[in-house]
């Protein structure tokens, strides 16, 4: 099984793709959890190294950054994920190709339709249309309070004004009209996050 917790930056993907995982594992199945575009290869961590590091530095292109995320992922799911799931194992990805539609499209500008078409070229369709998914959502004023609580933020697009988050946020919720996506509300705890979660997923 394939499943996609999206959001932006704050909503607590990571948190709730690791408890998914220990819930799967509870029931006895292998499970994988990727962190797009970081990820357990080399060439993930120096993509994201690339992007979300040394971006800041290198003020690349929007289109660059697309084609280094579509890249990043295409290593991810053949290397990773593909087996897992050929094996009959879970993979729980914490973003997916959704967030470039946000990030580069309705972020930095990018034509949406040809982040569409470049990812539908390159990727499998289970990738693009995962079994499981959900955008986790939260109003500014949680995700920013969520963010200092981090400290200062480092990467690339995390660190940019408030102006390109809140356009960011709303994004998500265009994309998940668009592409009939659940959203659910992150603003709860955890432990409550992730009952919905379970009960959205029907599992």
């Amino acid at each position: 099984m394939y499943i996609v917790i999206e959001g932006q930056d704050g909503t607590g993907k990571s948190t709730q793709a690791r408890l998914l995982a220990e819930y799967f594992q509870s029931k006895g199945k292998t499970v994988v959890v990727m962190d797009e575009p970081d990820g357990d290869i080399p060439q993930a961590h120096d993509i994201h190294d690339l992007i979300l590091v040394r971006g800041k530095e290198y003020n690349m292109e929007p289109l660059t950054n697309v084609l280094l995320f579509t890249a990043s992922r295409l290593e991810l799911w053949r290397k990773i994920a593909e087996p897992t799931l050929k094996s009959g194992g879970v993979v729980i990805s914490a973003r997916n190709w959704w967030s470039t539609l946000a990030y580069q499209g309705y972020g930095e500008g990018v034509s949406k339709e040809r982040i569409i078409k470049i990812t539908k070229e390159i990727m499998p369709k289970l990738y693009t249309n995962p079994e499981k998914s959900v955008i986790l959502t939260v109003p500014d004023e949680v995700r920013l309070s969520r963010q200092q609580n981090r400290g200062k933020a480092t990467e690339t697009f995390e660190a940019k004004n408030n102006d390109f988050q809140h356009k960011v946020n709303h994004a998500y919720l265009a994309i998940a009209k668009k592409f009939n996506i659940p959203v659910l509300d992150a603003s709860p705890s955890p432990e409550e996050i992730q009952k919905n979660l379970l009960k959205l997923f029907e599992i």
